[in-house]
């Protein structure tokens, strides 16, 4: 069911791109982000950083598209948002003693503090390289084609591609993790060195 809500404003988007165009598009990508973060709020009376970084890069760059009639803006999204996340994850390993990714998820998993900051590390190149990934796809791949015809080569990697990546980056990093958690590796086994994260 959260999956679901965190992907609401993408799956609409797709939505309406397939029955419109990328600015109505655009327009429902805003206001189902508006609709994601004012529900949220509601049932949990905080907010969810997530959401929120996504609300903000959409409304900036949607709005431009929307202002400016140029698609170039909404393309840009998932690159700043990659990016974003990206630094944030990276730049935790000199911000206080846990990486985000320790943060995030050391409730839920036990891990060496090793292997924590390799997790970190890995997840912030992943987010790298989805952003430039996406802007080889929205501004560089298949120039030959007509320009609606790449638009829609775009969104279906932004919706398809891109998921999928991630989730068999995820599926990838659970088996990471399980090695640890099942006692498999002899760093899981000795007592931590602690290190400045």
């Amino acid at each position: 069911m959260k999956l679901f809500f965190d992907l609401f404003p993408l799956l609409l988007f797709f939505a309406a791109f397939k029955t419109y165009d990328i600015y109505v598009a655009t327009a429902v990508a805003i206001v189902a982000s508006f609709v994601q973060v004012g529900y949220y709020w509601t049932r949990h009376r905080r907010f969810e950083p997530m959401h929120l970084v996504t609300l903000s890069v959409i409304v900036v760059f949607g709005g431009l598209t929307l202002l400016l009639h140029d698609n170039r803006f909404i393309m840009w999204k998932p690159t700043l948002v990659n990016w974003l996340f990206g630094a944030l994850i990276l730049g935790s390993h000199w911000i206080g003693n846990k990486t985000l990714m320790h943060r995030l998820l050391g409730t839920q998993v036990e891990l060496p503090a090793a292997a924590w900051r390799r997790l970190n590390i890995s997840w912030g190149i992943f987010f790298m390289l989805m952003g430039a990934l996406n802007i080889y796809v929205a501004f560089y791949y298949a120039l030959d084609l007509a320009p609606a015809e790449r638009e829609a080569i775009w969104v279906n990697f932004k919706v398809f591609g891109m998921l999928g990546l991630t989730f068999l980056f995820v599926i990838l990093q659970a088996f990471y993790m399980a090695r640890y958690m099942a006692g498999k590796s002899p760093e899981a086994q000795t007592p931590e060195h602690r290190t400045p994260d």
